[in-house]
């Protein structure tokens, strides 16, 4: 286990600026997940940790320790990478016995044996250990590319999408797998993604990251419930906030013709940007708002009416029962102490300005 510290990181490709004075802390022992966009920098950040890049200017330090001059073998550090890469040749057994028989390594055949077990209980592969991998499927060998890392007990764990090239059913069991390994281990992992579902399900905190820089750190409730801007806003939530331009005046937001009360109080004056929740608007008959059904995406607990109001596409999460068509036009209010005000040229939340 080990503290992560990056401090004024910066890399460039050539022209292309990959990192800007990132300052990132991954303390002892805890699930960070860094979330991003393609091209973010979220593989630049990884790569840098585990020394295989380095950095043009700033420090990497790990456990206390500035390790700008070490190698990425001195690192103490395990990469897990988005496309499973196990030796096709050995069986499981012999790709997870694989780092533990390096040179530099000596280890006896009991202390490898034992930690191989250990391994492949942990991720239910005990059963597979003496398939030979190409008989495997992309779940099974993404285990078995965990696995080799785990053997080798490392101070850090790197997860650059390991889920992202498998379907969506395997990827929500692996999910839990991998949070219960960070439990039984109490290692430090730092975990990239663009997948905003992993991020919020994964993560003991989360940095947003925007081309190069971090935008937000925090704990899922707190990126959910209080994004710093916009962009935040709508990073993280599926069906994403709903952010509606209007003018805020007295306790009231107005929007298009229609005004909704706001929470007492509420930041901001003039013209704004209203952020909701889509599970924060509210159908009622008689409600002040007005907006036509688009479409309907049924997802069996909830639907989601994804709705027109003028100009503005927005969404709501409504119970499964609820009867509603297409085009047809209802009425809406929404949640006053639910809404979020952001500066309509910035994008910040006022109430954290």
């Amino acid at each position: 286990m080990a503290r992560v510290e990056l401090s004024g990181i910066n890399k460039s490709y050539g022209a292309q600026r990959a990192l800007r004075d990132l300052n990132l802390v991954v303390e002892n022992g805890e699930f960070f997940v860094l979330l991003g966009r393609t091209g973010a920098g979220k593989t630049s950040t990884l790569r840098m940790i585990a020394g295989l890049e380095k950095p043009d200017s700033g420090t990497v330090t790990i456990g206390g320790k500035d390790v700008g001059g070490w190698t990425a073998a001195e690192r103490d550090v395990a990469l897990v990478l988005q496309q499973y890469s196990p030796y096709p040749r050995l069986t499981v057994r012999g790709n997870l016995e694989f780092p533990l028989r390096a040179p530099g390594r000596n280890f006896s055949d009991s202390e490898i044996a034992a930690r191989v077990d250990k391994a492949a209980k942990t991720l239910q592969i005990t059963h597979l250990l003496d398939r030979k991998v190409e008989r495997l499927s992309g779940g099974e060998m993404q285990r078995v590319s965990i696995g080799r890392a785990i053997v080798r007990q490392p101070s850090v764990f790197l997860m650059d999408e390991p889920l992202s090239a498998l379907d969506a059913k395997l990827r929500e069991s692996l999910r839990v797998e991998l949070k219960a390994l960070h439990r039984d281990l109490g290692a430090t992992f730092l975990f990239v993604t663009h997948d905003q579902v992993e991020a919020m399900s994964m993560g003991d905190k989360i940095g947003v990251l925007r081309q190069g820089q971090l935008v937000q750190v925090g704990t899922p409730a707190d990126i959910y419930e209080r994004p710093l801007n916009t962009f935040v806003a709508r990073s993280v939530g599926s069906p994403p906030m709903n952010l509606i331009d209007g003018q805020l005046s007295g306790g009231m937001a107005e929007l298009g013709g229609f005004q909704l009360p706001v929470a007492a109080g509420a930041a901001g004056a003039g013209a704004v940007t209203f952020g909701v929740r889509p599970e924060n608007l509210v159908l009622a008959s008689g409600a002040p708002a007005e907006a036509r059904v688009f479409d309907i995406e049924d997802q069996g607990v909830v639907k989601i009416l994804v709705m027109d109001m003028g100009d503005a596409r927005i969404y709501a999460t409504v119970p499964a029962g609820t009867r509603v068509q297409r085009d047809e036009l209802i009425r809406f209010g929404w949640k006053p102490d639910r809404v979020i005000t952001f500066n309509a040229e910035t994008g910040a939340n006022l109430a954290l300005a």
